[in-house]
């Protein structure tokens, strides 16, 4: 620790929406080692509104560039952003080459990241040993340490700071009243981490008296409206391209309900109460550093999990179809009442 560097930091994470909210061990991390020097994050204009619930984070620097291609001329543009803030330190989280360029054309002058796609000269302190961690955050946080440093027990979990203030306010503005409200996502990146029993789910909720949100972006209207139907009209659809408006939600929601995807990350950051629904997926290698109110799998045993496959090829799904809504529901119900106990 240095308490008198003050020369700020940039931080590339991913930018899935889960993923760039587990970047926030990352800064935690950071912050322990050099509490006086302001950290950044490099965003796209999706995940920009997280950035500002973070403790612990300056500032967002926004940036959408193409997936696709190389786009110089906007890493040149980003370049000269970089070197402005005078960032002295820039931790490069993901392996590509292109994730790296930008740091590389600003000058900054310690650009630490794993070996990978031949990015010579790019970075200039190099860590090696990758493949010998076992999950992606002790890939993403073991950058923030001295290099050679032994990994914590644990690693302080992400934040996202939200006041019952701007929830009560959410709420008003949305006119959703006080109710105790469930909120559900449905969706996730990969069709075969998708649960499919969401709107039975939703109509046994409505029966128990219960607010339901259906949360999650512009991709998933058509199974909120489906969701919608079955539940009747204590049901709303929250879905959309604001990520502000789902991070409120999981906020405000006295639980989450979620498959393995961003919000589910979303809502343990919070500190809302969240069951993880498991699939193809392995919980210790994906679930919220958070820790969850449950997680969620089928007790049949299927022999191709974890596949990590985004699309189903083997046993008809049955890791998923295999959980029935009236397990999922009375596991929420019970963990709501011990809540209020």
């Amino acid at each position: 620790m240095d308490p008198d560097d003050t020369s700020p930091i940039l931080i590339v994470p991913y930018m899935w929406i889960g993923d760039f909210v587990r970047g926030h061990t990352v800064v935690r991390v950071l912050k322990q080692r050099w509490p006086n020097r302001p950290v950044d994050l490099l965003t796209t204009s999706l995940c920009a509104p997280l950035v500002e619930y973070m403790p612990g984070v300056r500032a967002g620097v926004v940036c959408d560039l193409p997936r696709s291609r190389l786009a110089l001329a906007r890493q040149w543009r980003l370049a000269a952003q970089f070197r402005a803030r005078g960032y002295r330190t820039a931790l490069v989280l993901p392996r590509t080459w292109k994730s790296a360029l930008a740091p590389a054309l600003a000058g900054i002058p310690e650009r630490i990241g794993f070996i990978g796609e031949a990015r010579f000269g790019l970075l200039n302190r190099w860590r090696r040993g990758e493949n010998a961690l076992p999950r992606f955050i002790d890939k993403n946080a073991a950058l923030a340490l001295p290099d050679g440093a032994p990994l914590p027990p644990a690693w302080p979990v992400p934040q996202l700071r939200v006041t019952g203030a701007e929830t009560d306010q959410w709420r008003q503005a949305n006119g959703l009243g006080g109710g105790k409200a469930i909120a559900l996502a449905p969706g996730s990146v990969g069709a075969s981490k998708r649960w499919t029993y969401y709107p039975e789910a939703a109509r046994l909720f409505a029966e128990k008296g219960l607010d339901v949100w259906v949360v999650g972006g512009p991709g998933e209207k058509a199974l909120a409206a489906q969701i919608v139907a079955a539940g009747g009209p204590r049901v709303r659809d929250l879905t959309g391209t604001n990520l502000r408006n789902g991070m409120m939600a999981m906020a405000a929601a006295r639980l989450a309900i979620s498959n393995d995807s961003g919000l589910m990350h979303i809502a343990a950051a919070l500190g809302t109460p969240t069951m993880g629904i498991f699939g193809p997926t392995s919980p210790y290698h994906w679930a919220p550093l958070n820790g969850l109110a449950s997680t969620v799998q089928t007790k049949t045993q299927v022999p191709c999990q974890p596949c990590h496959s985004p699309v189903c090829r083997m046993n008809d799904h049955r890791c998923m179809r295999d959980i029935p809504a009236s397990d999922v529901v009375a596991v929420a119900l019970r963990g709501l009442a011990e809540a209020r106990t």
